[in-house]
Protein backbone atom coordinates (compact mmCIF):
# COMPACT_ATOMS: atom_id res chain seq x y z
CA UNK A 1 0.00 0.00 0.00
CA UNK A 2 1.30 3.13 -1.03
CA UNK A 3 2.25 6.00 1.24
CA UNK A 4 -0.90 8.86 1.66
CA UNK A 5 0.07 12.23 0.57
CA UNK A 6 0.81 14.85 3.79
CA UNK A 7 -2.27 16.36 2.52
CA UNK A 8 -4.70 13.41 2.70
CA UNK A 9 -3.29 12.88 6.61
CA UNK A 10 -4.62 16.16 7.22
CA UNK A 11 -7.05 15.81 9.65
CA UNK A 12 -8.95 18.77 8.07
CA UNK A 13 -8.49 17.68 4.93
CA UNK A 14 -10.67 14.54 6.14
CA UNK A 15 -12.83 16.46 7.65
CA UNK A 16 -13.69 18.50 4.44
CA UNK A 17 -14.31 15.62 2.77
CA UNK A 18 -16.63 14.25 5.23
CA UNK A 19 -18.57 17.12 5.41
CA UNK A 20 -18.89 18.20 2.06
CA UNK A 21 -16.87 21.47 1.68
CA UNK A 22 -14.82 22.58 -1.02
CA UNK A 23 -11.80 22.99 0.59
CA UNK A 24 -10.18 22.92 4.54
CA UNK A 25 -10.21 26.31 4.36
CA UNK A 26 -13.77 26.44 5.17
CA UNK A 27 -12.76 25.45 8.86
CA UNK A 28 -10.70 28.62 9.02
CA UNK A 29 -13.73 30.46 8.70
CA UNK A 30 -16.07 28.23 11.06
CA UNK A 31 -13.20 28.48 13.99
CA UNK A 32 -12.98 32.56 13.29
CA UNK A 33 -16.35 32.71 14.02
CA UNK A 34 -16.10 30.19 17.06
CA UNK A 35 -13.55 32.87 18.92
CA UNK A 36 -15.21 36.12 17.72
CA UNK A 37 -18.52 35.56 16.71
CA UNK A 38 -18.81 37.30 13.23
CA UNK A 39 -21.94 35.87 12.16
CA UNK A 40 -23.99 37.57 15.29
CA UNK A 41 -27.01 40.00 13.15
CA UNK A 42 -25.47 39.42 9.93
CA UNK A 43 -28.10 39.59 7.04
CA UNK A 44 -25.73 40.78 3.86
CA UNK A 45 -22.29 39.58 3.55
CA UNK A 46 -19.37 40.04 0.18
CA UNK A 47 -17.01 37.19 0.18
CA UNK A 48 -14.21 38.58 -1.90
CA UNK A 49 -11.68 36.14 -3.41
CA UNK A 50 -14.15 33.14 -3.28
CA UNK A 51 -13.37 29.92 -6.11
CA UNK A 52 -13.60 27.45 -5.41
CA UNK A 53 -16.43 28.51 -2.70
CA UNK A 54 -15.64 26.81 0.83
CA UNK A 55 -15.78 30.35 2.55
CA UNK A 56 -19.09 31.27 0.52
CA UNK A 57 -20.36 27.67 1.93
CA UNK A 58 -19.87 28.61 5.33
CA UNK A 59 -22.23 31.39 4.78
CA UNK A 60 -25.04 29.93 2.99
CA UNK A 61 -24.60 26.69 6.04
CA UNK A 62 -24.52 29.54 8.64
CA UNK A 63 -26.73 32.38 7.43
CA UNK A 64 -29.11 31.71 4.12
CA UNK A 65 -29.92 27.84 5.18
CA UNK A 66 -31.11 28.29 8.96
CA UNK A 67 -33.40 31.53 7.67
CA UNK A 68 -34.59 29.60 4.78
CA UNK A 69 -35.53 26.51 6.84
CA UNK A 70 -37.76 29.01 8.91
CA UNK A 71 -41.76 28.29 8.91
CA UNK A 72 -42.41 32.06 9.03
CA UNK A 73 -39.43 33.40 6.86
CA UNK A 74 -40.51 35.62 3.79
CA UNK A 75 -38.13 35.93 0.54
CA UNK A 76 -37.38 39.74 1.31
CA UNK A 77 -35.94 38.54 4.56
CA UNK A 78 -33.77 35.93 3.69
CA UNK A 79 -29.45 36.92 3.97
CA UNK A 80 -28.28 37.85 0.80
CA UNK A 81 -24.74 36.60 -0.06
CA UNK A 82 -22.17 37.89 -2.52
CA UNK A 83 -19.35 36.04 -4.06
CA UNK A 84 -16.76 37.93 -5.80
CA UNK A 85 -13.45 36.09 -7.69
CA UNK A 86 -12.32 36.14 -11.11
CA UNK A 87 -12.60 32.31 -11.53
CA UNK A 88 -16.11 31.01 -12.11
CA UNK A 89 -17.07 28.51 -9.74
CA UNK A 90 -19.78 26.14 -9.28
CA UNK A 91 -23.38 27.57 -7.92
CA UNK A 92 -24.44 27.48 -4.25
CA UNK A 93 -27.69 27.80 -2.31
CA UNK A 94 -28.52 31.38 -1.60
CA UNK A 95 -24.81 33.23 -3.23
CA UNK A 96 -24.87 35.23 -5.89
CA UNK A 97 -21.78 35.20 -7.74
CA UNK A 98 -20.31 38.06 -9.48
CA UNK A 99 -17.38 37.31 -11.91
CA UNK A 100 -15.06 40.19 -11.31
CA UNK A 101 -11.77 41.75 -10.19
CA UNK A 102 -11.61 43.24 -6.58
CA UNK A 103 -8.60 45.53 -7.58
CA UNK A 104 -10.92 47.22 -9.97
CA UNK A 105 -12.91 50.36 -8.25
CA UNK A 106 -16.27 49.47 -10.56
CA UNK A 107 -16.75 46.08 -8.66
CA UNK A 108 -17.93 47.94 -5.85
CA UNK A 109 -20.56 49.49 -7.53
CA UNK A 110 -21.99 45.94 -8.83
CA UNK A 111 -22.02 44.63 -4.80
CA UNK A 112 -24.31 47.33 -3.72
CA UNK A 113 -26.59 47.24 -6.95
CA UNK A 114 -27.24 43.77 -5.44
CA UNK A 115 -27.74 44.98 -1.72
CA UNK A 116 -30.59 47.86 -3.50
CA UNK A 117 -28.36 50.43 -2.42
CA UNK A 118 -27.88 49.26 0.85
CA UNK A 119 -24.23 48.20 2.34
CA UNK A 120 -23.29 45.16 3.58
CA UNK A 121 -22.72 43.72 7.40
CA UNK A 122 -19.39 41.38 6.52
CA UNK A 123 -17.16 41.50 4.07
CA UNK A 124 -14.59 38.11 4.16
CA UNK A 125 -11.43 37.78 1.77
CA UNK A 126 -9.22 34.79 1.60
CA UNK A 127 -7.38 35.10 -1.48
CA UNK A 128 -3.79 35.29 -1.67
CA UNK A 129 -1.37 35.37 -4.50
CA UNK A 130 0.51 32.25 -6.24
CA UNK A 131 2.98 32.52 -3.73
CA UNK A 132 6.64 32.16 -4.86
CA UNK A 133 8.57 31.10 -1.81
CA UNK A 134 10.07 34.30 -1.09
CA UNK A 135 8.21 35.54 2.09
CA UNK A 136 9.02 39.25 1.74
CA UNK A 137 7.66 39.28 -1.83
CA UNK A 138 4.79 37.13 -0.87
CA UNK A 139 3.97 39.31 2.48
CA UNK A 140 4.35 42.57 0.50
CA UNK A 141 1.87 40.99 -2.74
CA UNK A 142 -0.80 39.94 -0.03
CA UNK A 143 -0.46 43.43 1.54
CA UNK A 144 -1.79 44.47 -1.91
CA UNK A 145 -4.31 42.45 -2.39
CA UNK A 146 -5.72 43.02 1.01
CA UNK A 147 -5.09 47.01 0.42
CA UNK A 148 -7.40 46.28 -2.80
CA UNK A 149 -10.12 44.44 -0.46
CA UNK A 150 -10.06 47.10 1.65
CA UNK A 151 -11.31 49.17 -1.15
CA UNK A 152 -13.96 47.67 -1.82
CA UNK A 153 -14.74 47.14 2.22
CA UNK A 154 -14.69 51.31 1.74
CA UNK A 155 -17.68 51.68 -0.39
CA UNK A 156 -19.60 48.46 0.67
CA UNK A 157 -19.41 48.18 4.21
CA UNK A 158 -21.75 49.68 6.65
CA UNK A 159 -20.53 51.49 9.44
CA UNK A 160 -20.24 49.25 13.10
CA UNK A 161 -19.36 45.96 10.05
CA UNK A 162 -16.87 43.27 10.02
CA UNK A 163 -14.09 42.65 7.38
CA UNK A 164 -12.17 39.54 7.37
CA UNK A 165 -9.06 39.13 5.49
CA UNK A 166 -6.42 36.67 5.08
CA UNK A 167 -2.60 38.21 5.60
CA UNK A 168 0.79 36.84 5.48
CA UNK A 169 2.66 37.52 8.74
CA UNK A 170 6.31 39.24 8.78
CA UNK A 171 8.18 42.66 9.39
CA UNK A 172 5.31 44.62 7.57
CA UNK A 173 2.61 43.49 10.02
CA UNK A 174 3.03 46.25 12.48
CA UNK A 175 2.37 48.60 9.57
CA UNK A 176 -0.78 46.41 7.95
CA UNK A 177 -2.59 46.70 11.49
CA UNK A 178 -2.02 50.52 11.21
CA UNK A 179 -3.65 50.84 7.96
CA UNK A 180 -6.62 48.42 9.03
CA UNK A 181 -6.94 50.39 12.39
CA UNK A 182 -7.74 53.73 10.72
CA UNK A 183 -10.87 52.00 9.36
CA UNK A 184 -11.68 49.69 12.22
CA UNK A 185 -11.75 50.54 15.92
CA UNK A 186 -11.08 46.79 16.79
CA UNK A 187 -8.54 44.41 14.80
CA UNK A 188 -7.09 41.67 16.04
CA UNK A 189 -4.43 39.00 14.38
CA UNK A 190 -5.91 35.31 14.85
CA UNK A 191 -4.77 31.81 13.48
CA UNK A 192 -6.98 29.45 13.71
CA UNK A 193 -6.64 25.73 14.70
CA UNK A 194 -6.72 24.65 11.36
CA UNK A 195 -4.30 26.93 9.65
CA UNK A 196 -0.80 24.75 9.60
CA UNK A 197 1.78 26.04 11.75
CA UNK A 198 4.35 25.71 8.79
CA UNK A 199 2.16 28.68 6.96
CA UNK A 200 2.68 32.36 7.76
CA UNK A 201 -0.99 33.59 7.15
CA UNK A 202 -3.02 34.95 9.89
CA UNK A 203 -6.26 36.30 9.32
CA UNK A 204 -6.73 40.20 10.62
CA UNK A 205 -10.34 40.13 12.40
CA UNK A 206 -11.53 44.13 11.92
CA UNK A 207 -14.78 44.90 13.96
CA UNK A 208 -16.94 47.93 13.87
CA UNK A 209 -15.94 49.37 10.91
CA UNK A 210 -15.71 53.70 11.58
CA UNK A 211 -13.87 55.38 8.78
CA UNK A 212 -11.84 58.10 9.79
CA UNK A 213 -14.15 61.89 9.92
CA UNK A 214 -13.39 63.28 6.47
CA UNK A 215 -12.08 60.28 4.71
CA UNK A 216 -13.81 60.11 0.97
CA UNK A 217 -13.76 56.59 -0.06
CA UNK A 218 -14.54 58.15 -3.91
CA UNK A 219 -10.51 59.18 -3.58
CA UNK A 220 -9.51 55.48 -3.18
CA UNK A 221 -11.76 54.72 -5.87
CA UNK A 222 -10.10 57.45 -8.08
CA UNK A 223 -6.52 56.24 -6.88
CA UNK A 224 -7.71 52.84 -8.26
CA UNK A 225 -9.03 53.78 -11.73
CA UNK A 226 -5.77 55.67 -12.91
CA UNK A 227 -3.62 52.49 -11.31
CA UNK A 228 -5.64 50.75 -13.61
CA UNK A 229 -5.41 52.39 -16.60
CA UNK A 230 -2.95 52.90 -18.94
CA UNK A 231 -3.13 56.38 -19.41
CA UNK A 232 -3.83 57.43 -15.74
CA UNK A 233 -1.20 55.82 -14.83
CA UNK A 234 1.51 58.62 -15.55
CA UNK A 235 -0.74 61.18 -14.14
CA UNK A 236 -1.00 59.39 -10.76
CA UNK A 237 0.25 61.52 -8.08
CA UNK A 238 -0.71 61.10 -4.07
CA UNK A 239 0.36 64.80 -3.84
CA UNK A 240 -2.03 66.19 -6.55
CA UNK A 241 -4.37 68.63 -6.52
CA UNK A 242 -7.50 65.65 -6.39
CA UNK A 243 -6.93 65.20 -2.63
CA UNK A 244 -7.93 67.56 -0.08
CA UNK A 245 -8.55 67.49 3.56
CA UNK A 246 -7.73 64.80 5.48
CA UNK A 247 -7.45 62.38 2.45
CA UNK A 248 -4.00 64.09 1.70
CA UNK A 249 -2.94 61.75 4.46
CA UNK A 250 -5.14 58.85 4.57
CA UNK A 251 -4.72 58.25 1.04
CA UNK A 252 -0.82 58.31 0.80
CA UNK A 253 -0.59 55.98 4.32
CA UNK A 254 -2.60 53.70 2.15
CA UNK A 255 -1.03 53.72 -0.96
CA UNK A 256 2.36 54.19 -0.30
CA UNK A 257 2.20 52.67 3.16
CA UNK A 258 4.19 56.56 4.45
CA UNK A 259 2.34 59.38 5.94
CA UNK A 260 4.82 60.98 3.27
CA UNK A 261 3.37 59.04 0.23
CA UNK A 262 6.67 59.63 -1.46
CA UNK A 263 7.74 56.30 -3.59
CA UNK A 264 11.83 56.33 -4.09
CA UNK A 265 11.31 54.52 -7.50
CA UNK A 266 9.14 56.66 -9.50
CA UNK A 267 9.62 60.27 -10.99
CA UNK A 268 7.48 63.41 -9.39
CA UNK A 269 6.70 66.87 -10.91
CA UNK A 270 8.51 69.48 -10.24
CA UNK A 271 6.76 71.86 -7.57
CA UNK A 272 4.44 74.86 -9.94
CA UNK A 273 4.17 78.15 -9.53
CA UNK A 274 0.95 77.22 -7.53
CA UNK A 275 2.70 75.44 -4.75
CA UNK A 276 5.30 78.41 -4.08
CA UNK A 277 6.80 80.00 -6.83
CA UNK A 278 9.20 78.66 -9.72
CA UNK A 279 11.20 76.33 -9.34
CA UNK A 280 14.79 76.73 -8.74
CA UNK A 281 17.82 74.56 -9.26
CA UNK A 282 20.48 74.51 -6.16
CA UNK A 283 24.41 73.83 -6.92
CA UNK A 284 25.37 70.61 -5.15
CA UNK A 285 26.53 70.93 -1.59
CA UNK A 286 29.70 69.28 -1.76
CA UNK A 287 30.93 69.08 -5.69
CA UNK A 288 32.97 66.03 -5.85
CA UNK A 289 36.76 66.55 -5.60
CA UNK A 290 37.90 64.42 -7.96
CA UNK A 291 35.05 62.72 -10.55
CA UNK A 292 36.33 60.24 -13.04
CA UNK A 293 35.39 62.95 -15.83
CA UNK A 294 38.18 65.32 -14.72
CA UNK A 295 40.60 64.28 -16.80
CA UNK A 296 38.17 64.64 -19.81
CA UNK A 297 36.94 68.30 -18.60
CA UNK A 298 41.05 69.10 -18.57
CA UNK A 299 41.52 67.81 -22.01
CA UNK A 300 38.17 69.51 -23.49
CA UNK A 301 39.27 72.74 -21.84
CA UNK A 302 42.62 72.40 -23.16
CA UNK A 303 41.82 71.06 -26.73
CA UNK A 304 39.51 74.48 -26.79
CA UNK A 305 41.91 76.64 -26.32
CA UNK A 306 44.05 75.41 -28.86
CA UNK A 307 41.33 75.71 -31.16
CA UNK A 308 40.62 80.12 -30.27
CA UNK A 309 44.57 80.27 -30.31
CA UNK A 310 44.52 78.12 -34.24
CA UNK A 311 41.94 80.70 -35.06
CA UNK A 312 43.38 83.87 -33.32
CA UNK A 313 46.36 82.96 -35.38
CA UNK A 314 44.53 82.37 -38.93
CA UNK A 315 43.26 85.95 -38.37
CA UNK A 316 46.59 87.77 -37.82
CA UNK A 317 47.53 86.30 -40.91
Amino acid sequence: MGKASKDKRDIYYRKAKEEGWRARSAFKLLQIDEEFNIFQGVKRVVDLCAAPGSWSQVLSRKLYAPAKMSPDHRDGDLPLIVAIDLQPMAPIDGVIQVQGDITNARTAEVVIKHFDGCKADLVVCDGAPDVTGLHDMDEFVQSQLILAALTIVTHVLRVGGKFIAKIFRGKDTSLLYCQLKLFFSHVTFAKPKSSRNSSIEAFAVCENYSPPEGFNERDLYHLLEKVGSPSGADNLDCHSGWLEGPNKVYIPFLACGDLSGYDSDRSYPLPSSAEGGRYQSLDPVQPPIAPPYKTALELKKASSRGILEMDKLSLNS
